[in-house]
């Protein structure tokens, strides 16, 4: 029986430009952060090491201080640590895996899976490393790692990255890992785990329950079911065992609002409101229905307001349709050249498009500054 911590897609170095001023570095430094807590995990859970499938960084062109923060977080993990080399950051001439700054402060417990060598990693116990050694690969490197292994004494990991066939439309990719050869690598006794990297969202592939991404730990787009996640496998030659351990902080969160009323906008003021640790949630709204001026002002203040709190807010308002009435304009207390501007608007702002839009957009803005939004 052995017991290690499955991990992949750190991506360290990876920039959200939709991310507010301030947020990109909290954003940074949490997949920092996510390599001690790992460490942690790896440690609370009797683990012997941890194997980290490809993409620990987001490529080979990340600056010197990503490369230094991540090896001091690294060298506090009590446990050897396996990387491979995935697709962001490839073993080629110009891998961030032979540059000074890794060279030179990478501590005893990194070791690199540079080959398909089998390494003996604890009495009983083989790793066999995948690695890309560049971005692009025109075979299947599971395969090409697996091809010379026979059946042996000692429990086998292969550490690969990249898609499984059965994940991918694109069946002429020559990249893509097999999962029939997969599956029979672990029927005939070659490998008893493979650790896949590629996929963020922590997912088990096939029949067998020995064949895993562990999905990132940190959360890196819309869309990811599992993320935030690493894994802890029991293995032995009968038996895998495979915990999903929560270990991510950040949340993407995309929703579909229907807006109408009043009552709609406060429905999503409470919402908003309720969401936990807003500094590290990146927010989705997608705005349907029809509003009027007054209400619109009122969102957007609304909208304002959240987007300092929040580490990233984005809306898409295709399908909300602003339509002007009189209520709109019924507290305006203007007189003179500025109501003859907001009759000029009104007019402009009827049509469906172009200068429509812009006279829409104008009115709310006075509405506004009048105090029509609460």
């Amino acid at each position: 029986m052995t017991r290690f911590l499955h991990t992949s897609d750190w991506q360290l170095g990876m920039t959200r430009h939709f991310l507010r001023e301030g947020a990109q570095e909290m954003f940074a430094q949490a997949r920092i952060d996510a390599i001690r807590k790992l460490g942690e995990v790896a440690m609370e859970k009797a683990c012997s090491f941890v194997v980290v499938s490809g993409d620990v960084f987001e490529s080979n062109q990340v600056d010197r201080r990503t490369v230094v923060r991540a090896l001091e977080a690294l060298g506090q993990v009590s446990l050897p640590v396996y990387l491979l080399p995935g697709n962001h950051d490839p073993l080629n001439e110009g891998s961030v895996y032979r540059s000074q700054a890794f060279l030179k402060h990478k501590s005893a417990n990194i070791h690199i899976l540079e080959d398909e060598c089998p390494i003996e990693v604890e009495k009983g116990v083989e790793v066999v490393g995948a690695p890309w050694a560049t971005k692009k690969l025109a075979h299947d490197t599971v395969a090409l790692a697996c091809a010379k292994l026979a059946p042996g004494r000692n429990l086998r990991i292969c550490v690969g990255h990249g898609i499984v066939d059965a994940f991918s439309p694109n069946t002429e990719d020559p990249s893509l890992i097999s999962l029939k050869n997969a599956e029979k690598l672990i029927g005939d006794g070659i490998i008893q785990y493979l650790a896949l990297g590629d996929r963020h969202s922590a997912s088990n592939v096939g029949t067998t329950g020995r064949i895993w991404y562990s999905g990132s730990p940190e959360s890196t787009d819309f869309g990811e079911v599992m993320a935030g996640m690493v894994l802890v496998v029991s293995l032995d030659d009968s038996s895998c065992q495979v915990e999903q351990v929560p270990l991510g902080t950040w949340q993407f969160i995309e929703e579909k609002v229907p807006l109408n009323s009043v009552e709609d906008l406060q429905a999503l003021r409470e919402q908003l409101n309720e969401i936990g640790m807003k500094e590290k949630k990146i927010i989705k709204l997608r705005f349907e229905g029809t509003l009027n001026l007054t209400l619109r002002a009122q969102l957007e203040e609304l909208l304002a307001h959240y987007r300092d709190l929040l580490g990233a807010l984005e809306v898409r308002d295709d399908n909300l349709v602003i339509i002007p009435d009189d209520a709109d304009f019924s507290d305006l207390c203007f007189s003179g050249f500025a109501q003859k501007a907001v009759e000029d608007l009104k007019v402009r702002a009827s049509e469906t498009r172009g200068e429509g839009e812009v006279a829409k957009d104008a009115l709310a803005l006075l509405i506004r500054l009048a105090g029509g939004a609460a």
